[in-house]
């Protein structure tokens, strides 16, 4: 088979697979019509190949002339059937886009061809969801996202990329590059939630809410348990989620920053997050618990401009005191500073160790255990906030869980690789 023909049974599938999604939306919606479906956009694409063919070794303009002319055709039809539901721009587009498929298969960029069939097709096929879930979205979002715009793209350019201030900890380009990362992460999570809604279920919801904030997750369902105490097995696998979503949450910022000095978290996170998994599995054997309308408690928006300051600011202060502990070689410093690190914000610690992990201080054995030993005293925070907010129940899983991960923790500190002859190091070694 020539290479023309097997562009153009390529170009007629992409065609007739954008072609079955339109044809389907038009019918699941009821639309007076059946404009453009399976064929119209089959043959739409064969005239991309054909006229992209034809450009190159016969005649030159064929390929606009393709455009030109299913353009025309087009507008035409916008004018005969205004009354009968007549194609809108996304029909424009999506005749536009698959014309390219043909065209980019015929020039040999199948891959590129592909990928833009398969956007098309998603677009057009979530076309009722898509709608659904932006007539959900408030004001409030609509500032989030813009403040988020603000905050990456048009703060961090500006930002300066060098070190200044003593010891040149402080590099304004970096630390706001910190800022949006988390930013992303936390109103990912936001929006996640937002999105799937009551429909989640609650295993879902503590899981997206840990992306969001494991803390505020764990004051919320915690606050929920004790309104309803009869749910409180649903509320404490929320709060389990959150709590061991966090620890894969750290291990993908730090990797962002250091991937090697990630990979050295990886064990001991993994040791910390099995009585988590472990009570998420035996409570989804057990009975999986269904989400009821009004189950979800609200979380609030993680991301403001007066966060993210308070975050720099934060990331800024404890970013100082690694670099003056590695100048210094106070390696007794970094633990207790990991540990009161860890009962504010996990994200600062964590980002500012692996930053600094290759120093003579801040060596792999020692970055690992302060950014672990702030995981304990974070998971302790919020066994304590379910302590006191939750209902009984809550508290007995929540204490149990959150005890054994802060448990496995802290003995992977003392009695992992290097732990002995940490703990036997002199106080001012280096």
């Amino acid at each position: 088979m020539s290479d023309l023909l097997v562009a153009i049974v390529v170009s007629a599938c992409l065609g007739a697979l954008i072609g079955l999604i339109r044809q389907w939306d038009e019918q699941a919606d009821r639309h007076p019509g059946d404009f453009a479906g399976v064929r119209t956009h089959t043959f739409w694409a064969m005239l991309g190949c054909l006229g992209a063919y034809a450009n190159a070794a016969l005649a030159p303009y064929t390929f606009l002339a393709v455009l030109l002319l299913v353009s025309a055709h087009l507008i035409a039809q916008l004018f005969a059937t205004r009354d009968l539901g007549p194609p809108g721009t996304t029909s424009f587009a999506g005749a536009m886009l698959t014309i390219f498929c043909g065209a980019l298969v015929c020039w040999e960029d199948t891959k590129s061809a592909v990928v833009v069939a398969a956007t098309t097709m998603v677009l057009l096929g979530l076309k009722g969801p898509i709608h659904e879930w932006t007539r959900t979205i408030s004001a409030r979002d609509i500032r989030a996202l813009l403040q988020f715009v603000a905050i990456s793209g048009v703060i961090l350019p500006l930002a300066p990329n060098r070190a200044l201030g003593p010891l040149g900890a402080f590099n304004p380009f970096s630390t706001w590059l910190m800022v949006v990362l988390i930013s992303a992460i936390g109103y990912g999570g936001y929006i996640a939630i937002r999105f799937v809604g009551a429909r989640a279920g609650i295993f879902l919801t503590g899981v997206l809410g840990g992306l969001v904030s494991s803390t505020a997750s764990t004051l919320a369902f915690s606050r929920r348990s004790r309104e309803e105490p009869h749910l409180s097995d649903h509320y404490s696998l929320a709060v389990v989620a959150a709590c061991t979503v966090m620890l894969p949450r750290v291990l993908i910022i730090t990797g962002l920053v250091d991937r090697d000095f990630a990979a050295t978290l990886a064990v001991p996170f993994i040791l910390m997050a099995s009585p988590g998994i472990g009570y998420a599995v035996w409570v989804w054997l057990r009975h999986r618990p269904q989400v009821r309308e009004g189950d979800v408690p609200p979380l609030e928006n993680p991301l403001g401009l007066w966060t993210a300051i308070k975050f720099a600011a934060l990331y800024s202060a404890i970013a100082f005191l690694v670099r003056i502990f590695r100048e210094q070689g106070w390696s007794h410093g970094l633990l207790p500073l990991s540990f009161v690190s860890g009962l504010t914000d996990m994200d600062a610690i964590s980002l500012s160790v692996a930053r600094e992990h290759g120093g003579a201080v801040t060596g792999p054995d020692l970055a690992t255990r302060a950014v672990v030993l702030a995981t304990v005293s974070n998971t302790l925070l919020k066994s304590g906030m379910a302590w006191v907010l939750g209902s009984p129940g809550l508290k007995r899983r929540i204490v149990a869980i959150l005890g054994a991960t802060a448990f496995l923790g802290a003995a992977w500190i003392l009695f992992g690789p290097g732990g002995f002859t940490l703990s036997a190091a002199p106080a001012g070694a280096g």
